[in-house]
């Protein structure tokens, strides 16, 4: 998905239980899909929160089985089914992920495009340790003269189908914060108020902890700390896509799993997008597409997707911060430069 472990963003919890007599934080961590969990609920009941990291576990393994890009799985199945350009029969729980998708993909404008599995598989990320070699140039512009694209996805609640069998789904830029938002609204059926659930440095937190927020720290792209800290409004999620997450050398050359659907290579202007929105899949899909849409374009797909909350990390590590987001963040390190967009 997007590397293991720590990544983008750091939780920080310290002294959150300040004050608090019964309640208290509970903790579970989970591995699913290349990357690791981590869960906190606030809660005096402890079979409150045993049922609650019961849920996760539930959903996180689901997620695992259905939408793994190269294990045998109901992904595949389905993948190999549209290559040979058959109508595939659609489980009941891949329906309203791949509509989302779509949708998402047409509000990019294509620059989010789960279609590009065959892209993905070719430059050597399709595998727990990526690896080279990267594909001949002569099959990148193959497979883009196909134009495989979710807008060629005829789909239906019980059926998908397309006439272009160079589709192959991928949802590793969606999938985890789609997981996440179904996470968070199971636990708020089972009564859970206040909890945050951290896939790889990606989350969504509801509620507080006792009398102070739920404090988040972003990492620097070059993996020397924590750049930035912010303060969860109750409900929000935070998620950064970086070159830093999944990469690999050959031969002197670093490649990592952003790849830009219009070139066929990774996209290299930025080090590292992060997006706080409410909603986890959206804010997910959405660094993908600013990441890939670079300097110039980010701020015209920004809006195409309604997210007004945005920093970005270029090459020279100036940091670009919508207004939205400079009002929310503390930076904890000194910028080499700063340039709110307006």
């Amino acid at each position: 998905m997007r590397g293991l472990g720590w990544i983008g963003l750091v939780l920080l919890l310290g002294g959150l239980l300040a004050g608090c007599e019964r309640a208290q934080i509970h903790h579970s961590r989970f591995f699913t899909l290349g990357t690791l969990v981590d869960a906190s609920v606030y809660t005096a009941d402890r079979a409150q929160a045993q049922r609650a990291f019961a849920v996760i576990a539930e959903e996180l393994d689901e997620l695992h089985r259905t939408w793994h890009a190269w294990e045998a799985g109901p992904l595949a199945t389905l993948n190999a089914q549209l290559a040979r350009g058959e109508s595939a029969p659609l489980r009941a729980e891949m329906y309203a992920p791949l509509q989302q998708a779509q949708r998402l993909y047409q509000d990019s404008q294509g620059l989010f495009n789960p279609a590009m599995g065959r892209l993905i598989a070719m430059w050597g990320f399709h595998g727990d340790e990526p690896q080279g070699p990267p594909p001949a140039p002569e099959a990148i512009v193959h497979l883009l003269a196909q134009q495989p694209n979710m807008a060629q996805l005829d789909l239906t609640a019980t059926q998908v189908r397309t006439d272009n069998p160079a589709i192959q789904l991928d949802l590793g830029a969606f999938i985890k914060g789609y997981g996440i938002d179904r996470i968070i609204e199971r636990l708020q059926a089972e009564g859970i108020a206040d909890a945050i659930v951290n896939a790889g440095g990606d989350l969504r937190a509801i509620g507080q902890p006792g009398q102070r927020p739920w404090r988040i720290g972003i990492r620097h792209p070059s993996g020397q700390g924590v750049i930035a800290g912010l303060e969860i409004a109750r409900d929000e999620s935070v998620f950064t896509s970086g070159d830093y997450e999944r990469f690999y050398e050959y031969q002197g050359q670093r490649y990592h799993h952003l790849l830009d659907p219009r070139t066929g290579y990774p996209a290299d202007s930025l080090r590292s997008v992060t997006v706080l929105h409410r909603q986890g899949a959206l804010a997910d899909a959405a660094s993908t597409a600013l990441f890939i849409a670079g300097p110039a374009q980010w701020p015209e797909v920004a809006r195409a997707m309604g997210v007004d909350a945005v920093m970005l990390i270029d090459k020279d590590e100036v940091i670009y911060l919508t207004q939205a987001m400079a009002q929310r963040l503390h930076f904890l390190r000194e910028p080499t430069k700063v340039v709110i967009i307006d």
